[in-house]
């Protein structure tokens, strides 16, 4: 049992998905998952362990923003020895040929949070990248399940403020950058300090150029490919 899990040793599994919303780690629990037992609701963020065709996996909600995500990320990486992190999270389109519903993976993490640059005491600008082993099966994954151009990999920002009006978010468009989350920068950080894996999945829920938007619920419960995406890339790399 670590601060903010109360799993008991053994309970979580190699695997972990981590999306930000608690109760799209229920869902997904109670949608793909067998044999289901919740380990955590302290401060109502979900846990839960269950099978996938077989494979042993682990649901866990990270809650919003890199210091949430990197206190889930850091016990579940120290304290029940888990492999690897998949975050299926939600993220903001900044590029014209990125739509709403379309997958992104972060290859790499911009971010404009302080913690990276703390962590090195302002002596280097880390580039947090994800482990490529993740990103390989799950982009192939991705193409056999969906169309190549709903696919998008590349340079995310891990935003330190939801609503940050002075961020030049064009410029950063400009520069390559897919899209705005608020937690892979901190997830990669934290993975490379255990030497242990983690990649960031989002579906693109709303666009910063169009406008356009999805729902709450629907961020809950519908980004399926997403998590389907998720799924199978845990089970290749179980086998």
């Amino acid at each position: 049992m670590s601060v903010h899990i109360e799993a008991k040793p053994g309970v979580v599994a190699p695997f972990v998905l981590f999306p930000g919303d608690p109760l799209r780690a229920k869902f997904i629990a109670e949608t793909y998952l067998k044999n289901v037992q919740q380990y955590n609701t302290v401060r109502n963020m979900f846990g839960y362990t269950g099978t996938y065709e077989g494979v042993p996996l682990s649901v866990q909600g990270s809650g919003m923003g890199i210091p949430s995500a990197m206190i889930y990320a850091e016990e579940l990486y120290q304290e029940y020895n888990v492999e690897a992190i998949i975050r299926v999270g939600s993220i903001g389109g900044m590029q014209e040929n990125v739509h709403v519903r379309d997958i992104v993976f972060g290859q790499g993490a911009t971010t404009d949070s302080s913690v990276l640059n703390n962590t090195f005491n302002g002596q280097v600008h880390y580039s947090a990248i994800c482990d490529f082993e993740l990103l390989d099966t799950a982009y192939h994954i991705a193409e056999e399940l969906i169309y190549k151009d709903h696919i998008h990999v590349g340079n995310i920002l891990s935003s330190d403020r939801f609503y940050n009006e002075e961020l030049d978010k064009k410029k950063l468009a400009d520069y390559g950058v897919l899209g705005v989350e608020m937690e892979a920068a901190g997830l990669y950080a934290c993975a490379a300090k255990h030497q242990k894996k983690a990649l960031a999945m989002c579906t693109v829920s709303d666009h910063i150029l169009t406008g356009e938007e999805t729902t709450a619920e629907e961020r809950e419960t519908t980004f399926t490919h997403m998590m389907e995406i998720a799924l199978e890339t845990v089970k290749k790399l179980s086998h």
